[in-house]
């Protein structure tokens, strides 16, 4: 699918945001290996959750989707139970999703039976040693060529194991506590820096124990976990789009409904802030552990700023559409400490520089990072985006600001994380 993006004269209104994808992930997998039913609303029905149903349909679990009286979409999970799962009949095919097979390698790591999991093109090139090695010290035994995609994942018991992260990375660690469910003993996980912890919460919720005290985790086994009922925050990740296009389009204001603000994920509010940004959060509310509130952002002049360490994992998605308030900003902005970028959905350095220059951009890559000089004008272009769904979305917010039409290619790829995207943007108008 090709869009055509049209400058901007201004922004404004309310909009709700997608429900978070990490939390709907784990709200799945939780609920199916929990007793009793699970109900999740304000799902997020992007096509990579979509295929975190999916792998747990073909494991017997009975999930419904529907869209409630709220015009919010509800699942609804008949879950099996921890020790309830049966051996999928064919492998199981996760499509784009890194998050989805990160994770439920820790889940599959500690059942009864064999499977074999398997992704796209795109994710078969990601890394998976990073989550093999944690859970093979756990006695879990993995076939995996080169570390990648697919693996084959045999019936373990499995058994303690203190890991110390060698990066911070919210899917590895979770993959070791989804593991430790069913270990003898408990896991104890050292975490370099922090990363998100929907994990730690949400395990919690349905009656597992995950003591989390500074950067030490220690997840124990469970003889079961309870089915509950969630509401799941819109998700700050897509909320940071729009977050951006109010700051850098003339006249515009924006507010987004009930988007979480979990302080593990708020790293991009702290950085515009230092950058000048008019942003303000009212209506604090909690959903099932999970902070939320109404993000209001409106039309600022940004600095240059520099931007690594401990924030980084608290950003990490959000990098793209930082580098582009960067390009609008006065004065140099660099970014360190980045190198996770090299392994997402695309090389991240390389396809935002690449795309950025495209625009009109002056930005230069580094090794685990980038610099940015600011303000440039930026001019439409025609935009391939790898099949990354955040490169897509910040040229598409780029194309808001740039003169003249900004053409994105397979701009399909933004339904993994928010369908309705350019429909809001539309609205916005």
């Amino acid at each position: 699918m090709r869009t055509v993006v049209t400058p901007a004269r201004k922004l404004i209104g309310e909009i709700d945001i997608p429900g978070d994808k990490s939390i709907s992930h784990r709200a799945v997998m939780l609920g199916s290996l929990a007793k009793g039913t699970t109900r999740i609303k304000h799902f997020l029905t992007g096509e990579d959750c979509l295929n975190t149903i999916r792998a747990f349909e073909s494991m017997g679990v009975d999930i419904l989707t529907e869209v409630n009286s709220d015009n919010e979409t509800e699942v609804i999970i008949r879950g099996k139970g921890l020790r309830g799962l049966k051996e999928p009949s064919s492998v199981i095919n996760v499509g784009n999703s890194g998050t989805t097979a990160r994770l439920l390698s820790g889940i599959l790591a500690g059942q009864t039976f064999g499977s074999v999991l398997d992704g796209d093109a795109s994710l078969r090139r990601r890394p998976m040693g990073r989550v093999v090695e944690p859970l093979s010290m756990m006695g879990a035994k993995i076939e995996a060529d080169n570390g990648k995609l697919p693996m084959n994942i045999h019936a373990s018991v499995l058994k303690s194991i203190e890991y110390r992260m060698p990066v911070a990375s919210a899917q590895v660690k979770s993959a070791i506590m989804l593991a430790a469910l069913y270990a003898q003993s408990p896991a104890l996980i050292h975490q370099s820096s922090m990363s998100r912890d929907h994990t730690e919460i949400m395990m919690n919720y349905f009656g597992g124990r995950v003591e989390a005290s500074d950067l030490v985790i220690r997840a124990y086994p469970a003889d079961e976990l309870y089915g509950r009922d969630l509401y799941v925050p819109g998700d700050i990740s897509s909320a940071a789009f729009f977050i951006t296009a109010a700051l850098l389009v003339p006249g515009s204001r924006i507010t987004m409904t009930r988007v979480g603000i979990n302080p593990t994920r708020t790293g991009i509010l702290d950085i515009y802030r230092q950058m000048g940004a008019d942003i303000i959060i009212e209506n604090i509310d909690n959903a099932n552990g999970e902070p939320m509130g109404d993000i209001t952002a409106t039309y600022s002049p940004l600095n240059g700023v520099e931007i690594g360490g401990a924030v980084i994992p608290r950003l990490i998605d959000e990098i793209p559409i930082i580098a582009l308030a960067a390009t609008q900003a006065h004065g140099t902005t660099v970014i360190r400490d980045a190198a996770e970028l090299k392994v997402k959905e695309s090389n991240r350095i390389d396809t935002v520089v690449r795309t950025l220059r495209t625009l009109g951009a002056d930005i230069e890559a580094t090794e685990d990072g980038m610099i940015i000089h600011g303000p440039t004008p930026l001019t439409g272009n025609v935009i391939a985006c790898g099949m990354d769904h955040r490169i897509a979305m910040m040229a598409a917010i780029a194309g808001l600001i740039a003169r003249d039409r900004t053409i994105i290619d397979d701009s399909q790829w933004v339904d993994i994380s928010f369908p309705g995207f350019f429909s809001i943007i539309e609205k916005l108008r």
